[in-house]
């Protein structure tokens, strides 16, 4: 028996019973059976043995399977210990699920598809050994967080780590275009490298012309965003991997910017083929002044790009909209549209529902909380990665007269779930952030070098968390309660803490800072004011979860503001929290943190039709803190997202779940069950009155059990 032909087996059938109650029970325990079966039918007897490690290394490394020179930094002797220390932890999948995710997606095949040459423990190994890079202590400590499932890389890092034939260790990209036809086809190259070695890319458009515009003098001769949108969706499906996945891209727009009806439009179901774009992904910029506009129902104006940049010198996406609005508007020099703030907000709305498009990014939101010296001008395919970006100038042979910095993405994932039992927080975030410095150190894009050297400036990595609704459940918490806030604040507070401190540890042994440090208010200290003048008294609940955590005090926040200033940080930007996807499932938790959207979820294998996975510890006393998202009020949703956000320096990826039969009783506004496109607007204004810095898809669930909006990311999810 191979894993070409495996023949009658039995953890399907199993793991489907699951959904199938027995005298009104759940039968979780065919669950364990199916994992089981797994394991017997499929994995041990298709794992490839050696008669010593040394023997497998040499079959892995003859076969061209992983690459030498990582291995060579280390004593093999070492590397055995270390082998064997992974195996002794005596590590077991909780679901079939997660062991079938693993095998299937992650651990190393043989060439020819028959073998699984990894187990858990073996990736983990070559993750461990690749990432501390020659030094055995950091070597053993990433370990230790890797198979007791604190620390999760991004499946870009977990996956091609150590192998020889793999593509990049980061997930994905943010590039931006000017406004001339140098710019865009330099972008369209871009889109193309990036897309092949394996991100998903975002694109700002905000910066070209609209469709009319003059060119040279020519009226009504510049094309607008639809047709270079149209380039970019082609290119992503030419440059697939190999065919491995299709190029994922997502570009952004100004709300005040004159085509973003037309630009909206291209995702309506009933969008003229010339210019529907059917896999690329919309991105909305929303500056605070057009909420302004909306509430008070007033008219608003669109801004030519080629005019604003023309008297402002600088494009469009780094124009302060909210404060230049009145004489951008009284400026008979820059050619405007007008039109009703709500029609627009209505148009969002109704592609929310009928798409789950566009995501939105408040960008003076961000901006306002941006530590950094610069501005945030759009973001990724997940909408959490918020970092300062420079515009480019080329010469006409699309040479780079000024070098401009653009952005890759290097995410990894704490377990709120298993972190919360460390017995030393700070030397497990310690060594999460010696793990994404790696990649960010070694990162190579050498072929579009406006993220070459974004990169070797910034050094940044986006470490987030999963599994909170799953650790809310296990400790009775219901998820949006005053409880879940105040922990989740408590949580990301210990996260942005802890990784400054490293941060900073890294700057003072390397001697090295990220650039333009000296302007950031990390540098003159105004970062730190809140956090020292908090006197936070935790609640009774929420003292006892993190009983045995050292929880900075305002003593700690000073220490550390006068470490920071003596020494600065290595990292631009340390925090941001991505969507998950099948790495959750190995981790056996929720994902991200967001609430479940099912207690058993239903998923749809391509080749071999439903699994379903149980919600991790789901159990009679756990069953009520185990509410669906569907079936939540979307505010306490936000209200969790908005306690983490204070704390991070970038974004996070916050999904909003709706129904298009809204449940009475959640939304006191509703009078009937239908969805509107109203719900939408209450909501998303809701969250911007939070602070919250994005919202990544809207996602509904039908009637008749689709769901529309529902998570594409496949390229940037951890």
């Amino acid at each position: 028996m191979s894993l070409k032909n495996l023949g009658e087996v039995s953890y399907f059938r199993l793991n489907n019973e699951i959904n199938i109650p027995v005298n009104g029970q759940i039968p979780l325990h065919r669950d364990h059976d199916a994992l089981d079966a797994f394991f017997a039918e499929n994995v041990t007897p298709n794992y490839m043995t050696f008669d010593s490690l040394e023997a497998r290394f040499d079959y892995l490394l003859k076969h061209d399977y992983i690459e030498r020179a990582f291995l060579e930094k280390y004593d093999f002797s070492f590397v055995k210990s270390l082998n064997d220390w992974l195996y002794a932890q005596n590590f077991k999948f909780k679901s079939f699920m997660a062991a079938y995710k693993f095998y299937q997606q992650y651990a190393l095949h043989t060439n020819d598809g028959t073998a699984y040459l990894e187990h858990l423990e073996d990736r983990v190994l070559l993750n461990a050994l690749y990432f501390a890079d020659g030094n055995e202590e950091m070597a053993r400590q990433i370990a230790d967080e890797m198979i007791n499932q604190r620390y999760q890389p991004a499946t870009p890092s977990f996956l091609n780590a150590g192998r020889s034939r793999r593509g990049e260790l980061v997930s994905c990209f943010l590039i931006q275009t000017t406004d001339d036809m140098n710019s865009i086809g330099r972008s369209v190259n871009s889109a193309l490298q990036l897309s092949r070695i394996g991100g998903g890319v975002g694109l700002n458009l905000s910066n070209l012309r609209e469709a009319g515009a003059p060119i040279k003098g020519i009226e009504n001769a510049a094309s607008g965003v639809v047709p270079v949108m149209k380039l970019y969706e082609d290119s992503f499906s030419y440059s697939n991997q190999l065919g491995q996945r299709q190029g994922a891209g997502v570009t952004y727009l100004s709300v005040f910017h004159p085509d973003i009806i037309a630009f909206l439009s291209t995702k309506k179901e009933n969008a003229d083929e010339k210019i529907r774009v059917k896999t690329l992904s919309l991105g909305v910029t929303v500056p605070d002044k057009y909420y302004e506009l909306v509430r008070d129902n007033a008219d608003m104006f669109l801004f030519s790009p080629y005019d604003v940049e023309r008297i402002y010198g600088k494009p469009f996406s780094y124009v302060d909209i909210t404060a230049e609005y009145d004489r951008m508007a009284a400026n008979p020099n820059i050619k405007k549209y007008r039109i009703r703030a709500r029609d627009l907000e209505q148009e969002i709305a109704k592609l929310q529902q009928e798409s789950g498009y566009p995501y939105i990014v408040n960008i003076d939101t961000a901006n306002k909380a941006n530590p950094i010296d610069g501005r945030i001008v759009m973001s990724n395919l997940c909408s959490e990665i918020l970092q300062v970006q420079t515009p480019s100038l080329l010469n006409e042979d699309q040479t780079y007269q000024t070098l401009g910095t653009d952005i890759s993405c290097n995410l990894g994932s704490t377990n709120v779930v298993n972190l919360m039992q460390t017995t030393d927080f700070e030397k497990s975030i310690d060594a999460m952030v010696h793990a994404l410095t790696f990649v960010t150190d070694n990162s190579d894009i050498s072929s579009v070098p406006t993220v070459q050297n974004g990169n070797q400036q910034a050094h940044t990595m986006g470490l987030g968390a999963m599994g909170l609704h799953s650790y809310f459940a296990q400790n009775h918490i219901v998820y949006g309660s005053p409880e879940s806030i105040e922990f989740t604040d408590v949580y990301f507070e210990l996260l942005n803490f802890y990784t400054l401190k490293s941060s900073n540890k890294i700057a003072r042994e390397r001697g090295v800072s990220f650039a333009n440090f000296e302007r950031s208010k990390y540098a003159d200290g105004s970062y730190f004011d809140d956090y020292i003048a908090s006197n936070k008294v935790l609640s009774e609940k929420v003292a006892s979860l993190f009983d045995g955590i050292a929880v900075p005090t305002s003593a700690d926040w000073a220490r550390l503001k006068a470490d920071i200033q003596a020494d600065g940080l290595y990292h631009q930007n340390r925090l941001a929290v991505a969507p998950n996807g099948s790495i959750s499932y190995i981790n056996d938790v929720s994902a991200s943190i967001h609430p479940i959207t099912q207690r058993i979820e239903e998923r749809q294998e391509k080749k071999t039709g439903k699994i379903y996975y149980p919600a991790r510890g789901l159990a009679t006393d756990t069953i009520p803190y185990y509410t669906s998202a569907y079936d939540m009020d979307m505010r306490r949703v936000i209200d969790v997202y908005a306690a983490a956000t204070k704390h991070v320096d970038q974004g996070l990826s916050m999904t909003l779940f709706m129904r298009s039969d809204i449940p009475r009783g959640i939304y006191e506004w509703k009078t009937d069950t239908k969805q509107t496109t109203r719900d939408l607007n209450i909501l998303r204004n809701y969250a911007h009155h939070k602070g919250v810095k994005s919202i990544y898809y809207v996602r509904t669930f039908t009637d008749n059990g689709d769901e529309v909006g529902a998570n594409q990311c496949e390229s940037c999810v951890i």
